[in-house]
């Protein structure tokens, strides 16, 4: 009788988010189609896993509006989130990865939260690991441009506008809480663009960041095994990855391009050690903009990176 234990078959639910509301530029709502077109699903079917396509979720359009009291679309932002979070949810709670595939970085409010939720209910760990040029750690008194996917990091963290921050920690209806994250639950890597009032509040927070001054330094490598610190079987681990992360010479496909950031193997490096804790359980994809790229070039090195994720190796060495 063969007693060879048969690791479970991994359920990737892609889950589309078809928006820029919280974004400085139009485009992002594109984003999902781009991935798709890329070959993003049948990729990940080829490495094992079973792959579950959800489609696009719905949500109200971007009116284009400036900001209102430190914020521009709060209303639509905040119904967006909500989508995210019940479909987020949805995955989590039948056993399955979500991938949510952006749309604007202020979407990361309701999938982190959704899955710091989740981890509050199973007794987990919460790590996580944002990959952005950004800090997106503004909120409506020092931002310089009221846009929301400059503000994720902050609300998840506990500061930020009454609705964004109930939705954030699954409050419901009560009015106060406790905040998705603290400082200790998150990494911020490859940051190198950062408002002057934002820096303050970062550094006042206690953030560990990674920045591009610090991998140059010290490289990939360690910054990665610092990020990574204490992961264990008791972790979830999400990813949330602005593809403005990339150097734009190699992704000019985004919003808010921001020279001097990672090369492809630096990139390759960063996605192949989270793939080594195999603790992966949640991430999101979230501003590639396809009217910004080349023949879906970006996406398509997205579709190479998120492979590596998911055990694509460039490795020739035995690797225990």
């Amino acid at each position: 009788m063969n007693t060879d234990v048969i690791d479970p078959v991994t359920r990737l639910r892609l889950i589309g988010v078809p928006t820029d509301i919280g974004a400085s530029m139009r485009g992002a709502s594109l984003g999902p189609e781009a991935l798709r077109v890329a070959g993003l699903p049948e990729a990940m079917a080829r490495l094992g896993l079973q792959v579950l396509d959800a489609g696009n979720l719905q949500g109200p359009p971007n009116p284009w509006q400036p900001p209102q009291d430190g914020h521009r679309h709060l209303a639509e932002s905040l119904a967006w989130n909500q989508a995210v979070f019940e479909a987020v949810s949805q995955a989590l709670q039948a056993g399955e990865v979500p991938m949510m595939l952006g749309g604007d970085h202020s979407l990361a409010i309701g999938s982190i939260g959704a899955v710091a939720a989740h981890c509050r209910a199973t007794g987990q760990r919460l790590r996580v690991i944002w990959l952005d040029a950004h800090a997106d750690f503004n909120t409506s008194d020092i931002t310089p441009s009221g846009n929301i996917h400059g503000m994720p990091v902050a609300v998840l963290c506990g500061h930020g506008p009454a609705s964004l921050l109930r939705l954030a920690g699954n409050w419901g209806a009560a009015t106060a809480g406790p905040p998705a994250l603290s400082p200790e639950d998150i990494r911020l890597i490859g940051v190198r663009s950062v408002d002057p009032l934002e820096r303050r509040f970062v550094h006042a927070q206690g953030l560990e960041v990674f920045d591009m001054r610090h991998l140059d330094e010290h490289g990939m490598r360690a910054a990665m095994q610092q990020a990574l610190l204490g992961v264990d079987d008791r972790t979830h681990l999400h990813l949330s990855f602005d593809v403005d992360f990339l150097d734009p010479d190699i992704a000019p496909g985004v919003g808010t391009a921001v020279r001097g950031g990672p090369s492809y193997r630096e990139a390759q490096l960063c996605m192949e050690m989270i793939a080594d804790t195999s603790r992966l359980a949640s991430l999101d994809v979230v501003e590639l903009n396809p009217a910004r790229d080349v023949q879906n070039r970006t996406a398509e090195l997205v579709v190479d990176l998120v492979e590596s994720l998911f055990g694509k190796s460039t490795l020739m060495r035995w690797r225990p």
